[in-house]
Protein backbone atom coordinates (compact mmCIF):
# COMPACT_ATOMS: atom_id res chain seq x y z
CA UNK A 1 0.00 0.00 0.00
CA UNK A 2 1.12 3.60 -0.47
CA UNK A 3 2.41 5.27 2.62
CA UNK A 4 3.35 8.85 3.40
CA UNK A 5 5.73 10.42 5.41
CA UNK A 6 6.85 14.08 6.32
CA UNK A 7 3.70 15.96 5.07
CA UNK A 8 3.65 19.44 5.84
CA UNK A 9 -0.18 20.63 6.44
CA UNK A 10 -1.98 22.17 3.12
CA UNK A 11 -5.24 20.55 3.03
CA UNK A 12 -4.63 19.16 -0.39
CA UNK A 13 -0.58 20.08 -1.41
CA UNK A 14 1.05 18.47 -4.13
CA UNK A 15 2.59 15.25 -3.85
CA UNK A 16 6.12 13.67 -4.64
CA UNK A 17 6.30 9.98 -5.08
CA UNK A 18 9.87 9.52 -4.63
CA UNK A 19 12.83 7.33 -2.87
CA UNK A 20 15.57 9.08 -0.97
CA UNK A 21 18.52 7.20 -2.29
CA UNK A 22 17.91 8.09 -5.73
CA UNK A 23 19.75 11.05 -6.86
CA UNK A 24 16.70 12.41 -9.06
CA UNK A 25 13.83 12.87 -6.69
CA UNK A 26 17.00 15.18 -4.71
CA UNK A 27 16.62 17.95 -7.50
CA UNK A 28 13.15 18.16 -7.46
CA UNK A 29 13.17 18.52 -3.69
CA UNK A 30 15.62 21.25 -3.86
CA UNK A 31 13.10 23.32 -6.09
CA UNK A 32 10.04 22.28 -3.41
CA UNK A 33 12.32 23.64 -0.69
CA UNK A 34 13.84 26.32 -1.95
CA UNK A 35 10.66 28.26 -3.27
CA UNK A 36 8.51 26.93 0.12
CA UNK A 37 5.73 24.48 -1.51
CA UNK A 38 3.50 22.05 0.06
CA UNK A 39 4.77 19.10 -0.62
CA UNK A 40 3.43 15.32 0.87
CA UNK A 41 6.41 12.78 0.28
CA UNK A 42 5.46 9.57 -0.55
CA UNK A 43 7.32 6.30 -0.94
CA UNK A 44 5.95 4.21 -3.32
CA UNK A 45 5.84 0.27 -3.05
CA UNK A 46 8.49 -1.77 -5.52
CA UNK A 47 11.62 0.40 -5.00
CA UNK A 48 15.12 -0.61 -3.72
CA UNK A 49 14.87 -3.76 -1.53
CA UNK A 50 11.77 -3.92 -1.09
CA UNK A 51 9.44 -7.21 -1.99
CA UNK A 52 6.06 -5.39 -2.97
CA UNK A 53 5.48 -4.92 -6.63
CA UNK A 54 4.75 -1.40 -8.38
CA UNK A 55 1.63 -2.58 -9.09
CA UNK A 56 -0.08 0.49 -7.39
CA UNK A 57 2.28 2.89 -8.45
CA UNK A 58 2.00 1.95 -12.11
CA UNK A 59 -1.61 3.58 -11.85
CA UNK A 60 0.25 6.55 -10.58
CA UNK A 61 2.95 6.48 -12.86
CA UNK A 62 2.93 4.06 -16.07
CA UNK A 63 6.88 4.38 -16.31
CA UNK A 64 7.39 3.11 -13.07
CA UNK A 65 9.95 5.89 -12.19
CA UNK A 66 10.86 7.80 -9.76
CA UNK A 67 9.57 10.79 -8.93
CA UNK A 68 6.34 11.28 -9.87
CA UNK A 69 4.85 14.72 -9.05
CA UNK A 70 0.93 14.58 -8.04
CA UNK A 71 -0.55 18.51 -8.63
CA UNK A 72 -3.42 19.00 -6.15
CA UNK A 73 -5.85 18.65 -8.63
CA UNK A 74 -4.78 14.98 -9.63
CA UNK A 75 -2.85 15.67 -13.01
CA UNK A 76 0.71 13.51 -12.69
CA UNK A 77 3.90 14.47 -13.90
CA UNK A 78 7.34 12.22 -14.26
CA UNK A 79 10.69 12.53 -15.11
CA UNK A 80 12.87 14.76 -13.08
CA UNK A 81 14.29 17.54 -15.21
CA UNK A 82 10.10 17.74 -16.59
CA UNK A 83 9.02 18.13 -13.29
CA UNK A 84 11.86 21.39 -11.80
CA UNK A 85 11.11 22.75 -15.41
CA UNK A 86 7.42 23.05 -15.02
CA UNK A 87 7.81 24.16 -11.00
CA UNK A 88 10.26 26.79 -12.40
CA UNK A 89 7.47 28.11 -14.41
CA UNK A 90 4.77 27.42 -12.14
CA UNK A 91 6.62 29.07 -9.39
CA UNK A 92 9.02 31.57 -10.08
CA UNK A 93 9.98 32.94 -7.16
CA UNK A 94 13.03 32.22 -6.27
CA UNK A 95 14.23 31.18 -9.46
CA UNK A 96 16.50 28.92 -9.87
CA UNK A 97 17.12 29.03 -13.03
CA UNK A 98 19.89 31.51 -14.08
CA UNK A 99 18.63 34.72 -15.97
CA UNK A 100 21.68 35.12 -18.25
CA UNK A 101 21.12 32.34 -21.38
CA UNK A 102 24.53 31.45 -21.29
CA UNK A 103 24.31 30.95 -17.45
CA UNK A 104 21.03 28.96 -18.13
CA UNK A 105 22.51 27.02 -20.87
CA UNK A 106 25.73 25.61 -18.58
CA UNK A 107 23.26 25.03 -15.59
CA UNK A 108 21.55 22.53 -18.53
CA UNK A 109 24.83 21.02 -19.79
CA UNK A 110 25.70 20.38 -15.65
CA UNK A 111 22.58 18.37 -15.41
CA UNK A 112 22.88 16.55 -18.83
CA UNK A 113 26.58 15.59 -17.85
CA UNK A 114 25.36 14.04 -14.48
CA UNK A 115 22.11 12.25 -16.71
CA UNK A 116 23.70 10.84 -19.82
CA UNK A 117 27.54 10.54 -18.13
CA UNK A 118 27.72 9.85 -14.36
CA UNK A 119 24.99 7.96 -14.04
CA UNK A 120 25.28 5.60 -17.02
CA UNK A 121 28.84 5.09 -15.68
CA UNK A 122 27.73 4.34 -12.30
CA UNK A 123 25.22 1.50 -13.50
CA UNK A 124 27.33 -1.44 -13.47
CA UNK A 125 27.86 -0.65 -9.93
CA UNK A 126 24.44 0.05 -8.93
CA UNK A 127 23.70 -3.57 -10.44
CA UNK A 128 27.15 -5.09 -8.46
CA UNK A 129 25.57 -3.73 -5.27
CA UNK A 130 22.53 -5.73 -5.50
CA UNK A 131 24.15 -9.04 -5.93
CA UNK A 132 26.03 -11.21 -3.61
CA UNK A 133 29.51 -10.07 -3.23
CA UNK A 134 31.05 -13.56 -4.47
CA UNK A 135 29.45 -12.14 -7.83
CA UNK A 136 31.19 -9.06 -7.96
CA UNK A 137 33.74 -9.18 -11.28
CA UNK A 138 37.02 -7.04 -10.55
CA UNK A 139 37.02 -5.95 -13.61
CA UNK A 140 33.27 -4.56 -13.97
CA UNK A 141 34.35 -2.57 -11.14
CA UNK A 142 37.58 -1.07 -12.39
CA UNK A 143 36.07 -0.39 -15.40
CA UNK A 144 33.06 1.15 -14.48
CA UNK A 145 35.44 3.38 -12.09
CA UNK A 146 37.25 4.55 -15.06
CA UNK A 147 34.29 5.37 -16.83
CA UNK A 148 33.00 7.32 -13.73
CA UNK A 149 36.09 9.11 -13.64
CA UNK A 150 36.06 9.96 -17.36
CA UNK A 151 32.42 11.45 -16.23
CA UNK A 152 33.41 13.06 -13.17
CA UNK A 153 36.21 15.41 -14.90
CA UNK A 154 33.72 16.51 -17.73
CA UNK A 155 31.86 17.97 -14.62
CA UNK A 156 35.61 19.43 -13.84
CA UNK A 157 35.51 21.44 -17.18
CA UNK A 158 32.66 23.18 -16.45
CA UNK A 159 31.97 23.56 -13.24
CA UNK A 160 31.52 27.05 -11.21
CA UNK A 161 34.04 28.50 -9.22
CA UNK A 162 32.11 30.28 -6.72
CA UNK A 163 31.04 27.69 -4.82
CA UNK A 164 28.25 27.26 -7.30
CA UNK A 165 27.52 24.91 -10.30
CA UNK A 166 26.62 28.09 -12.27
CA UNK A 167 27.20 31.59 -10.61
CA UNK A 168 26.65 32.62 -7.45
CA UNK A 169 23.56 31.15 -6.41
CA UNK A 170 21.67 27.86 -6.22
CA UNK A 171 20.60 26.61 -9.50
CA UNK A 172 18.75 23.15 -11.18
CA UNK A 173 22.20 22.16 -11.67
CA UNK A 174 23.25 21.84 -7.78
CA UNK A 175 19.92 19.63 -7.57
CA UNK A 176 21.72 17.50 -10.00
CA UNK A 177 25.24 16.85 -9.07
CA UNK A 178 25.71 17.03 -5.30
CA UNK A 179 23.48 14.13 -4.92
CA UNK A 180 25.03 12.05 -7.63
CA UNK A 181 28.86 12.94 -5.67
CA UNK A 182 26.95 11.68 -2.64
CA UNK A 183 27.31 8.02 -4.63
CA UNK A 184 30.53 8.91 -6.03
CA UNK A 185 32.61 9.89 -4.01
CA UNK A 186 31.31 8.44 -0.84
CA UNK A 187 28.71 5.60 -1.49
CA UNK A 188 30.81 3.65 -4.08
CA UNK A 189 34.56 4.05 -2.52
CA UNK A 190 32.99 2.49 0.67
CA UNK A 191 31.32 0.00 -0.87
CA UNK A 192 33.92 -1.07 -3.52
CA UNK A 193 36.93 0.16 -2.07
CA UNK A 194 37.86 1.85 -5.28
CA UNK A 195 39.78 5.95 -4.69
CA UNK A 196 37.45 8.72 -4.33
CA UNK A 197 37.63 10.25 -7.82
CA UNK A 198 37.02 13.49 -6.60
CA UNK A 199 40.99 13.71 -5.48
CA UNK A 200 42.03 14.04 -8.95
CA UNK A 201 39.70 16.34 -9.94
CA UNK A 202 40.52 19.95 -7.61
CA UNK A 203 37.71 22.53 -9.25
CA UNK A 204 35.08 19.67 -8.43
CA UNK A 205 35.87 18.99 -4.83
CA UNK A 206 36.57 22.50 -4.34
CA UNK A 207 32.45 22.51 -5.24
CA UNK A 208 31.86 19.81 -2.78
CA UNK A 209 32.97 21.36 -0.04
CA UNK A 210 31.38 24.42 -0.30
CA UNK A 211 28.07 23.49 -1.95
CA UNK A 212 27.84 21.27 1.36
CA UNK A 213 27.65 24.60 3.31
CA UNK A 214 24.30 25.75 1.52
CA UNK A 215 21.53 24.94 4.46
CA UNK A 216 19.14 23.69 1.75
CA UNK A 217 21.55 21.60 -0.44
CA UNK A 218 22.54 20.08 3.25
CA UNK A 219 19.31 19.32 4.39
CA UNK A 220 18.97 17.18 0.71
CA UNK A 221 22.25 15.29 1.18
CA UNK A 222 21.59 14.72 4.80
CA UNK A 223 18.39 13.04 3.51
CA UNK A 224 20.63 11.26 0.77
CA UNK A 225 22.76 9.55 3.18
CA UNK A 226 20.04 8.35 5.71
CA UNK A 227 18.36 6.90 2.55
CA UNK A 228 20.75 4.80 1.24
CA UNK A 229 21.51 3.62 4.85
CA UNK A 230 17.73 2.34 5.06
CA UNK A 231 18.10 0.70 1.46
CA UNK A 232 21.43 -0.84 2.67
CA UNK A 233 19.85 -2.48 6.01
CA UNK A 234 16.86 -2.89 3.92
CA UNK A 235 18.57 -5.43 1.48
CA UNK A 236 21.07 -6.61 4.90
CA UNK A 237 17.76 -7.77 6.36
CA UNK A 238 16.35 -9.43 3.35
CA UNK A 239 19.62 -11.29 2.84
CA UNK A 240 19.40 -12.61 6.08
CA UNK A 241 15.53 -13.47 5.88
CA UNK A 242 16.63 -15.82 2.87
CA UNK A 243 19.66 -17.40 4.92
Amino acid sequence: MLSSTNSRGEDRPVKLFQTYDSPFPSRVRLLLYAKGIEVEIIHPPGFGASEETKAEYLKVNPIGRVPTLVLDDGRALPESEVICEYLEDAYPEPALRPADPWERAQMRLLSRICDFYVVMAMVPLFTLAGRSRRHWEPAVVEAAAGKLAEALAYLEDFIGTDGYAVGRGLTQADGAIAPQLVLASEWIPSVFGTPDPLLALPRLAAYWKAIQADPIIARILDETRQGILVQQQTARDRAAKAV
